[in-house]
């Protein structure tokens, strides 16, 4: 099983987006802007079903 450049890459970017949410949840919370934090949260929320889309994706191709 190979996996292709672009889905790694894909993969890396989705999973960098998620460090930087998670990241400014942490720095928004600790500045108590709480709207902030949830609109973070959201955002990490809805990037791991993206992230696993594309891993399942990748993973399949021949």
């Amino acid at each position: 099983m190979k996996r292709s450049y672009r889905g790694v890459i894909l993969l890396c970017f989705v999973l960098l987006l998620n460090i930087i949410c998670t990241q400014q949840v942490v720095n928004s919370f600790f500045y108590d802007r709480f709207e902030r934090v949830v609109l973070f949260a959201v955002c990490n929320i809805v990037l791991f079903p993206i992230a696993l889309w594309i891993y399942f994706r990748e993973r399949d191709v021949r």
